[in-house]
């Protein structure tokens, strides 16, 4: 039995301040322990099924673990399913740019410089891209995507994982309209890149794109929905500068940093 005298010490609020805190320490902890256990047994479930997944790092598979919430084994055949994509469709490891001149000749992707928290900022012209007519025409854009996210990736600095995009559709219109296309590169992010994307803002929308929008939204997982984010036009220098200093900013967006087409990165 406690003395009043513990009792009252047990609740002298420098005792609380402490427990409080290290009940806070604890708790990331207790989450950084599940996810290492449960990296240890999706290693051991896809190097089961696939051998070659053994020359995959740790930080690969984590991204595909945390984008399925922990869950082994959705993450597990998210990533088989990556590694046999990957296999058929990119079987030289790269994309060269000969593979990807249609769309590079629409000049609609830029690299800029980087944000408060290190991430590279990336550039997309909604308004410059055009379907490609010619059969397999999005498997083309599915393969510049992959050239354009690997280019970013690139610079991607050590202890850091993910990017930010800029999409400005000014001036979009129907003949922009590539739904399919779209679709697909929703797919190779979200399928084949997950947890890359670390914001994602959109600039200059005009009406006729949401109606689009509205197409593409219900295919968006939920936790890529809550890194987008529409920029009114009015905000759109004081938003940006919240994430991305004026050295880092796109000159065209009021910044000091000129853009460089993906190509020449």
């Amino acid at each position: 039995m406690f003395r009043s005298s513990s009792l009252s010490s047990l609740c002298h609020p420098l005792f609380v301040l402490l427990l409080l805190q290290f009940s806070f320490m604890d708790a990331p902890t207790n989450n950084n322990a599940k996810e290492l256990h449960n990296l240890s047994l999706m290693r051991a479930f896809v190097e089961s099924h696939d051998p070659s997944s053994k020359e995959v790092d740790d930080s690969e598979l984590s991204r595909f673990l945390r984008a399925r919430n922990l869950d082994v084994e959705k993450a597990g055949l998210l990533f088989l399913k990556y590694l046999k994509w990957k296999k058929s469709f990119v079987p030289k490891g790269y994309i060269s740019e000969t593979e990807v001149q249609c769309d590079i000749a629409q000049n609609k992707t830029f690299l800029g410089g980087f944000d408060k928290k290190g991430r590279p900022i990336a550039l997309v012209y909604g308004g410059k891209h055009f379907q490609n007519p010619k059969p397999g025409g999005v498997d083309d854009f599915k393969r510049f995507c992959v050239y354009t996210l690997d280019k970013i990736i690139a610079r991607i600095p050590a202890g850091q994982e993910k990017f930010v995009a800029i999409g400005d559709v000014k001036g979009w219109g129907y003949s922009n309209s590539d739904i399919r296309g779209y679709l697909g590169a929703l797919s190779v992010m979200q399928d084949c890149y997950p947890e890359r994307l670390g914001k994602l803002f959109i600039v200059h929308a005009p009406k006729i794109f949401m109606t689009v929008w509205k197409m593409i939204y219900p295919f968006i997982d939920d936790n890529t929905k809550t890194k987008i984010v529409f920029v009114d036009k009015k905000q759109l220098k004081p938003t940006l500068l919240e994430e991305i200093e004026e050295s880092q900013l796109p000159d065209i967006y009021g910044g000091k940093l000129p853009l460089t087409p993906i190509q020449d990165a």
